[in-house]
Formats: structure tokens, sequence, C-alpha cells
């Protein structure tokens, strides 16, 4: 019995019995039978009465109906109720009742007057709770109206799997009226497999009770699709009574999807194609990428074709009607590749080898208008190739059935088209496609124009670079040299690696490295500032410590501002093929390597030179140092920027390690010094590296000597016989070289310095005598005074009879050394 007052006869007396075991529908709903007599007293009273009222079957016996209405009740009072019953034969309403614990139960009441067999007048009524069947009614009607209004179309099966009921939104969908639904399986409406795969479900869901839903088929006519769900239906015992079933249509959310799916595709696309043209500077590349982005993702096919100044870097002419511009294809991709498509798609195998097309048809009105051409299908393609054209044979052969051709155009200049095609059995293009291959069209062209751009720019750039560089290394006895420079590969803005070999007097050399920091036109003009400065300083014969020292002062008259100082690295190395010695010095540069003979081994072995540390140009406060080393003949010596050692997460010792391992494998006593340039360039930067690189030049010289027999050198004490042994060795010399013709002046020139000399000096006095392409000849004294750079060196040189020298020799100088100052001069062989 229930003693909740809210839910009489509700959920915890109606859904289990005395065992616990569910109970059927009936059982939500307690059903009791009273039976009255005309003055309303009862004389029948089921167990269902109680369980409603509380009343036992004892109890409510002889009862008025009247004490079981509450107090105030209106049918407490008379025999409304009964007149009612008896003139309609039946009375239905709610009636408030009281519990046997004194509260009040609205109960549904159902009567109907009888009588017994000795025709005495009952009244029958059956009475329930009202609120659970309110409930049950209300349950009753959501179900119809769901039946009946709901857009989703629902079917109910048995267990035999047969229509049971069906609402208007199925008949619908299935097209087929619901008399011709009832008493069917889904075998027998509709079409296989749909019918035999939703048949297999159904007897799943049966056997197992397992519910499935948001199943995806396709619809009785094959257009749409469906979204079918089933579960197990069952009672209140668990009894299985059916299955059902809901079919929603989601053909409009299907294409809404694949809408959406498609402008993914083609935003992802547009995304690839960004990134893969994004860092490209090479027409012929970007043509690459593009081609390979869209096959097959969007074609089957695809080229790009451009003007023919454009693929070379040039200026895009002026294309419009009737003019006969020239296209050549620079890219092509096909979704399989064989030599009947290779053929029919015009693609190269040999580099260099063009393919040149002269726009008719299609491609010239799209060229000259930039109205792209979308030919949907075959026919319309067919329609639009004329008469010879090898496009034609092309798209029977592929099977092409549509294609689109779009300009490629940047800062409104035409460069040239894409062309793609569909093949087989892939849908056609459509408008949405022509609007997404004319922005990709945008996005190339403009990459396009920039590689075209970049091209010009750079070889503008390297064009200025390369005139501020040596064209040519003079060719010196003693002395090979060869020599490279490779620009940047990433990026139109040239270096400031430079370098130069410059011819000094008495047959030595100078090889000079540097490097400007930054990048530009601004460290181009830095560079070939710095360069000439060097090659006038070189002609004063200075010192290679001293030469850098002046180097650097002057570097800031070459500065643009104050703040802003001249930075560059540079190495100056200074050779004389007579004495085999090298001095060098650097500012902040790295240090040379030099490759010689090992006397024990006979194996050639590279070796960096320890260089005495000098701070970068721009640097003030900072000495610059020498180191003089005397090399074995024939030995080598490389000088080369950062560029060619230095390398990203890596230590730039490794670098010049790397550097001297492969120089000291591919130099040998006669290796032509071009190859090692190469051997060098090859393997220390190689062309598919893969990586952004900086400028880098590279100058390699193999230290020779001049024949003995060529030089001459003598010592003579200081004092007046020193002048007539050296004329007479003057003499002795040139007669053995055959110059006798030059003896005059020269003994009278050597004869006036050593005599100066004589006078104020008291230390030993050199002679030396070079023939090469003059005749050199240099005269030291130990001078303890050190270099001036004052308006008395005129008189100094008035004591030295440089005047003499200045008037009868072709050339002449001076320069300070480590034993004193030397003063030389040379005279033109005869003839």
């Amino acid at each position: 019995m229930s003693t909740e007052p809210s839910e009489p006869g509700g959920r915890d007396s109606a859904t289990t019995g005395p065992a616990g075991s569910p109970r059927s529908l009936l059982d939500l709903l307690p059903l009791g039978t009273v039976a009255l007599d005309a003055r309303g007293t009862v004389h029948l009273w089921t167990a269902p009465a109680t369980d409603l009222l509380g009343w036992s079957e004892h109890e409510a016996t002889g009862m008025r109906l009247a004490g079981l209405l509450p107090p105030g009740h209106p049918a407490a009072r008379g025999t409304g109720l009964l007149r009612a019953l008896l003139r309609d034969h039946r009375w239905r309403g709610t009636l408030p009742l009281r519990h046997r614990d004194g509260h009040t139960v609205e109960l549904a009441v159902r009567a109907w007057p009888a009588r017994d067999g000795d025709g005495t007048l009952r009244v029958l009524a059956d009475i329930a709770g009202a609120r659970p069947l309110h409930l049950l009614e209300r349950n009753a009607a959501a179900l119809d109206a769901l039946f009946t209004s709901s857009p989703i179309g629902i079917a109910l099966f048995d267990t035999e799997q047969r229509y049971t009921r069906v609402n208007e939104a199925l008949t619908r969908l299935y097209g087929i009226p619901a008399a011709d639904l009832t008493g069917r399986t889904v075998l027998d409406v509709l079409p296989s497999p749909v019918g035999e795969e939703l048949h297999r479900i159904q007897r799943a869901v049966l056997r197992t009770g397992q519910p499935i839903g948001d199943l995806v088929t396709a619809s009785p006519d094959g257009r749409g699709a469906h979204s079918v769900s089933f579960g197990r239906l069952t009672d209140r015992a668990g009894r299985t009574l059916g299955v059902s079933c809901t079919v929603l249509d989601i053909s409009e959310r299907r294409e809404a999807l694949a809408d959406i799916e498609r402008a993914r595709q083609r935003l992802a696309l547009l995304d690839d194609v960004g990134i893969a043209l994004g860092d490209l500077l090479d027409v012929r590349r970007i043509g690459e990428a593009l081609t390979l982005a869209l096959v097959p993702r969007f074609a089957d096919y695809a080229g790009v074709e451009l003007l023919v100044p454009v693929a070379s870097g040039g200026d895009p002419p002026d294309v419009g009607e009737g003019i006969d511009a020239r296209l050549v294809q620079i890219a092509v991709a096909a979704k399989r590749h064989d030599p009947a498509v290779d053929r029919m798609l015009r693609v190269s195998h040999e580099d260099g080898d063009e393919i040149v097309f002269r726009p008719g048809s299609v491609l010239g009105p799209v060229l000259a208008t930039g109205t792209p051409h979308l030919a949907e299908t075959r026919e319309q393609l067919l329609a639009a190739v004329a008469p010879g054209d090898p496009m034609g044979p092309a798209v029977e052969a592929l099977g092409i059935h549509s294609m689109l051709t779009v300009p490629l155009r940047a800062r409104g200049r035409a460069l040239g088209l894409l062309v793609v095609s569909r093949a087989g059995e892939r849908a056609g293009f459509d408008r949405e496609d022509l609007t997404l291959a004319l922005e990709l069209a945008a996005r190339a062209g403009i990459s396009l124009d920039n590689a075209r751009l970049y091209v010009r720019e750079r070889e503008g750039a390297l064009t200025l670079q390369r005139s501020l560089l040596p064209q040519s290394l003079p060719e010196l006895p003693g002395i090979e040299a060869a020599h490279r420079y490779v620009p940047s590969s990433s990026g139109a803005e040239i270096g400031g690696d430079w370098f130069d070999v410059i011819p000094l007097t008495g047959g030595r050399v100078a090889f000079v490295i540097g490097d400007v920091t930054g990048h530009g036109l601004r460290a181009a003009a830095l560079m070939g500032q710095l360069r000439t400065a060097v090659r006038t300083l070189a002609g004063l014969d200075l010192a290679p410590a001293r030469l850098l020292h002046r180097l650097n002062q002057l570097g800031r008259d070459i500065a643009q501002r104050p703040d802003d100082p001249v930075m560059a690295t540079c190495l100056y190395a200074a050779y004389d093929p007579g004495t085999r010695v090298c001095t060098l010095a650097k500012a902040g540069h790295l240090p040379p390597v030099l490759v010689c003979e090992d006397p024990a081994t006979g194996h050639w072995v590279a070796r960096p030179l320890d260089l005495p540390s000098g701070a970068p140009l721009g640097v003030d406060g900072v000495p610059f140092d020498e180191l003089r080393i005397e090399v074995a003949e024939g030995s080598v010596l490389a000088l080369y920027t950062d560029g060619l050692v230095e390398e990203r997460d890596k230590d730039i010792t490794e670098g010049v390690a790397r550097l001297g391992e492969v120089l000291t494998r591919s130099i040998g006593p006669a290796t032509p010094l071009e190859g090692v340039c190469d051997t060098v360039i090859r393997s220390l930067r190689p062309k598919d590296a893969g990586r952004d690189s900086d400028d880098l030049a590279l100058l390699v010289a193999r230290l020779g000597a001049l024949p003995d027999d060529r030089v001459g050198t003598w010592t003579f004490p200081a004092g007046l016989p020193a002048s007539d042994n050296a004329k007479g060795r003057v003499r002795a010399t040139l007669a053995q070289w055959g110059l006798e013709a030059l003896c005059p002046r020269a003994e009278r020139l050597v004869a006036e310095l050593i005599g100066n000399a004589s006078r104020y000096t008291r230390g030993p006095i050199s002679l030396r005598m070079v023939h090469s392409t003059t005749l050199l000849i240099e005269v030291t004294d130990p001078v303890p005074d050190p270099v001036r750079d004052t308006a008395s060196a005129l008189d100094d040189e008035s004591r030295r009879g440089l005047p003499l020298v200045a008037a009868e020799s072709r050339r002449w100088g001076t320069r300070e050394g480590p034993i004193g100052r030397t003063v030389w001069f040379e005279l033109g062989l005869p003839g």
C-alpha cells in the first residue's frame, strides 16, 4: 500500500509485485471496481480500490459514498450524480475521495447503472488514480503526435521484422503508402543492397538488444542519403515486442558537409601552394612546385607556360590580339608518366631543350585578354581547339574531358598561362573550380614576377660586384694563382667578399683577401673602396702590418657616418720569390692555410698559419703584427673568406680543418690550381646542400722561386771601396745576362746610392739584382731612424742621391724592412 499522498497508486506500489518482478502496463494504473446501491451504499469493494484509498473491503462495504467524499463537496448533499447517471446511463469525471489516512485522492471515475438478478438498481464504477491516468493519456497523445507531425520517419516492426506502424514522414521519404508497408519487411520494399543491410541490422538488434544509431544509407531512389537508427522494443516484463526505427533525410546536410569539405580542401590547397611557392625565387622551380601541388589533388594534368622573355628573367612583352607571342613550357605534372604521356604533354628530358608554343585557339585569347577559359565537357574543349593544334590529339589520347586555362599575371602584365585538365571518371571543372584556379594563378603570378625581378636585380648586383673584383690575375715569375668567387645562394643582396693579387717591386707579389660586414650595394661599394685603397697603399711598398694600420685609418674617411664605421676583415700577404719569404698580417680574418711537402714522409700536409691577432678594420687601438716565414719552393697558400668554411651550428675551426683535409687530398707538386679550386668548392659548398649560404672568395697561390741565375745578392762593408766593388759586380752580372747596354746607367746609379749610403751608415750595405721583366736593383743599408712621413724626407732623399735615380730610372721607390731602408729602381730591358 502506498504511503505517499501525492502519488496514490504510483511508482512504488505499481512497478513491483510481491516478488519484486516487473509487471505489465496495467500495473502502472490500478483499476478498482466499486458497486453502489441507489442510496449510495457500497456493496462491492475490490482490492485495487483498497490500493487507491486505503480502505479494506470489510471497512468499505456498507459505507455511504457521502462518507468517502471530503466535507463540503457538492455531491455529498444530494443525489445529483445518481440522477445524472440515470438520465445519461453513464457518468465520467473526476471525483475527490477521502483516503483512509485522511488526505484526499483525485480519482478518475467511470460509472454506469446496472440491475442485478432480482432487478435491484445498482451503480457500477471503475476508479483509477487521476494523475497516472492523465500521464498515460499525455504519453499516448505525445506518441500519436510524434507519429503524425514529426518530420522524421518513424516505423515499428514486430518480431518477424514486419512493418506494424509507420508515420506519414516515412511514407514520404520512401514514396510508398502506409498500406503498402504494413505487414511487409524492408526486403520487400527497399532496393538491394540497402534492404538486405537494414534487414540484417534489424535481426541483430532483435537478438542483442544493442541499439544502432546514425547509420548512413542511400535513399531508395539513390539520389540522397538517410540516417537510420534502430532500437529493440520490450514490454514492462522484458518481453521483446519488435524493433523501432527512425529515418532522417540527411541529403541536404551531406551536401552542405560536402560543400564545407570542398571549401576546406580548396583553402588547404591555397595554403599549401602558398607555402610551396613562398621562398622560391626561380621561375622553373616555382612552376614545378605549382604543378606538383595541383596534381592529383586538383587536376590530372597541369602545365605552366611562360612568355619566353619572362622565363629568362626579362621584362614581359606587350601581348594583345593578333600579336604572335611565344610561350615556353617550364613545368608539367601528370597523374601518371610513361613515354606516350610525356610525348603528348611535350615533356622535355634534355637539359635546356625547350618546347616553344605559339598561342592559338584557347591559349591566344586567354593570354591577350586575361579572360580565363573553362571547358566543362569534352565537346566544349574540342570546339575551342583550332584545326591542326597539337592540343587536339593530346586531348583524345589522354582522355581529357575538362580543361581550365587561366592567365598568369602580375602588376597588370601577362606572364604566361596555367593549364589544368581532368580525365577519366573524374568530374569536370565547374565555376567554383574556376574561381579557385584564378586565385592560384594570382598567387603564382606574383611569385613568378618576384622571381623574375629577383633574377634581374641579382644579375645586376653580381655584375656590379664582379666589376669590382679582379677580372684576371697578373702573371708573375715564380707565382701561379687561381681564384673563385661564389655569390650567396639566397637573397638578391650581394656580399662584400673580395680578393686581389698585386705585383710589388722587386718581383714580389701581394695576396689580399677581405670580407666587408653586411650585404647589399653598400657592402659592395665599401669592398670596392677598400680594394682600391689596398692597391694604392701596396704601391707605397708598405710592410703588411703598416699597410693594415693605414687602411684602418682610411676606413674612417670611407665610413658614411662617424657612428657607423667600416667593419671588415682583411688578410695581406707579401711574398718575395727571390728569397721565398712570405710576410703576413691580418685584421680579424681567418688564418690562411699553407700546404707544403713534408721532407720526412714526402706527403703534402696542410696547416693553418698561426698569425698574430689583429682586430677587424674599424676597431681602433689594436696594433697589427706580422708573421715572417720562409716557405719551401712549390708550397701552396690558400686564402679564403668565412663563407667557405662556416656552417650553422658548427664551430668554424671545424670548417678550417675540413678545408685543410680537402687541400691535403687535392694538392700535389704539379696539380693545376684551377682544379684545386673546383675541388674545394665542390667539397665544402655542394650545390645540392639544400641550405642558404653566404658568398665566398677563395684565392690559391703556388709560391715558387726565381731561377738562381736570374738573382744576385752581395753585401759590402761601409766605406769608399764599397762603391767600386759594387760597380764591378754590376758590370759582371749584366754581362752574364747579356744586358751590357744597361751597364753605364746601372753602374752610375748603384755607385751614387752606395756612395751616399757609405757616408751616412756604419753597417754593411746590401746590393740585390733581379733579371725579370725589367732589371731591378736594390740597395739596402741599416738605418736606425724610424720611417718619417714629414717634409724632411725630401732632404733625406737628396742626401741619398735619389734625385739622380728618379731622373734616370723607369721606376723607383723606397721601403722599410727588418734590417733597414731599401732604395730600389727599375731599368727597362733593351728592345
